[in-house]
């Protein structure tokens, strides 16, 4: 093969791989759009507008390209599970998160050894599930100077299967969470069973009435209620949610979707 044929099957591939890449950021758009949509319908039964709802897109099935991708079609903030990919994309996209056209959240369950991983590479923590993991992080956030953002994380239906502080729980350690100078408390968390609608609802209805019960007593603002996810994000919506962590429904081309 000639030196020329090289180079024009080069050029194809690249051309094709930007011909991919143009199809599925145009994907992201079109689904996005969707989404809004659906987004709106939902939050108006509550009295609210889109522009009261954020949307946290999970990138821990994809890699950097489908990130950036969504950037391009407009999402701005995207949650990691897993620390050290948190902070692998994080380091590839530190050009874009510079810049201020993204930046991440941690949202999965977090150990107290891979704390300055996250501290350096994220802007919140969505899942603080206990008052040791709050101890640790503000001693690492006081070693660096910062004061972290944080959402407590709250298992409202007492699952085994999940971590998250009890109502009870929660009470008995607030005065202790609410003293910590390097920890932001923002608001509140939490995962719903999976495929069951009815007790979906209860659990979010229980975090916000946790939720309007601590605003009451502390003062504090607690501006962000973090729930809903692919399969009840509108039910999350009806019932108060402020943010909404979507994965599959963002970037799977394969997520059936409904009409």
């Amino acid at each position: 093969m000639t030196h020329d044929n090289c180079e024009q099957l080069t050029t194809h591939s690249r051309a094709t791989d930007v011909l991919a890449e143009d199809a599925y950021t145009d994907f992201l758009r079109e689904r996005k759009a969707y989404l809004s949509e659906r987004i709106t319908n939902a939050v108006q039964k509550s009295g609210r507008s889109l522009d009261d709802i954020q949307l946290c897109a999970v990138s821990k099935t994809v890699d950097v390209p489908e990130i950036l991708a969504a950037s391009r079609a407009g999402y701005t903030l995207f949650g990691e599970n897993r620390p050290q990919a948190l902070r692998d994309k994080a380091l590839s996209l530190k050009s874009a998160i510079q810049q201020g056209s993204l930046r991440f959240d941690m949202i999965g369950n977090l150990q107290l050894n891979k704390i300055n991983m996250v501290l350096d590479n994220c802007c919140r923590i969505q899942s603080v599930s206990s008052l040791e993991l709050a101890r640790a992080l503000n001693k690492h956030a006081g070693a660096k100077g910062l004061r972290v953002s944080c959402l407590l994380e709250i298992n409202v239906v007492g699952e085994l299967s999940k971590s998250g502080f009890s109502s009870k729980a929660l009470y008995e350690c607030l005065d202790e969470l609410m003293s910590m100078e390097h920890i932001h408390i923002e608001g509140l968390m939490n995962m719903a069973p999976r495929n069951d609608p009815d007790t979906a609802r209860r659990s979010f209805v229980g975090l916000y009435e946790l939720h309007e019960a601590l605003r009451a007593q502390t003062g504090l603002e607690l501006s962000t209620l973090s729930c809903g996810m692919s399969d009840d994000f509108e039910i999350a919506l009806e019932e108060g949610s402020t943010l909404i962590r979507l994965g599959r429904i963002v970037f799977d081309t394969n997520y059936k979707v409904t009409a």
